[in-house]
């Protein structure tokens, strides 16, 4: 079944609490899913150990293991989703060559909109060697509602054709920064601006999942 998965080098573009988001949405779903851990940092592995809401979750760090254990993975649940390292290693290469389809997320910043290209690049080498595999998209994370950044970023991102910038937005909000360090998810957290950034989570994920056969 599809395997999802988040890759982008930059730390802190909200790589690991998308995934979290993900896959805690499709729990909720009642879907059969793993998350995979393939960050050193191990963040999203830790997230998950002690929330409400319980979400299968292997580590996986070698790129030989992701590699050899992914297949079978793929057949057993029905999503699998992939936190992938921080980094454009081989780790990543690995879950490129496994990935149904690969999201980079991307700060509105000159540091980020860089190293979104290289992630970019680097989907593409995969896609050639597997001859268009993964699908792959782009979208904008952290961003600042009525700003001149999140405008140019946009217009920048979406200069790639090939990866689409996907519509939906996730902007910078308190209670998803407050997730982490409660081991929860904007679901669980009160208040209009956790409820809003749970209506644009859904969107996203509804955009990515609409990406898949």
């Amino acid at each position: 079944m599809p395997v999802i998965a988040f890759v982008n080098q930059k730390g802190g573009c909200g790589k690991s609490t998308t995934s979290i988001h993900l896959a805690y949405w499709l729990v909720k779903q009642h879907k059969n899913i793993l998350l995979i851990d393939a960050d050193a940092q191990q963040s999203s592995s830790s997230w998950v150990k002690d929330m409400e809401v319980k979400i299968p979750c292997k580590v996986i760090q070698t790129s030989d293991d992701l590699l050899e254990q992914m297949p079978d993975l793929a057949i057993e649940y029905e999503y699998i989703v992939v936190d992938g390292p921080a980094s454009l290693s081989e780790t990543t290469r690995a879950v490129l060559f496994r990935a149904d389809l690969a999201a980079i997320p991307c700060q509105p910043t000159g540091v980020d909109l860089r190293s979104a290209s290289d992630a970019v690049r680097l989907v593409k080498q995969a896609q050639s060697v597997r001859g268009g595999q993964p699908k792959a998209a782009l979208f904008l994370s952290r961003a600042v509602k009525g700003t001149k950044l999140k405008d140019e970023a946009i217009s920048l991102l979406g200069q790639t054709p090939e990866i689409p910038l996907l519509k939906s937005v996730i902007h910078q909000k308190q209670a998803i920064a407050d997730s982490s360090g409660q081991s929860a998810t904007v679901w669980d957290i009160g208040g209009r601006p956790a409820a809003e950034s749970a209506l644009e989570y859904k969107d996203l994920f509804n955009e990515i999942l609409g990406m898949l056969p």
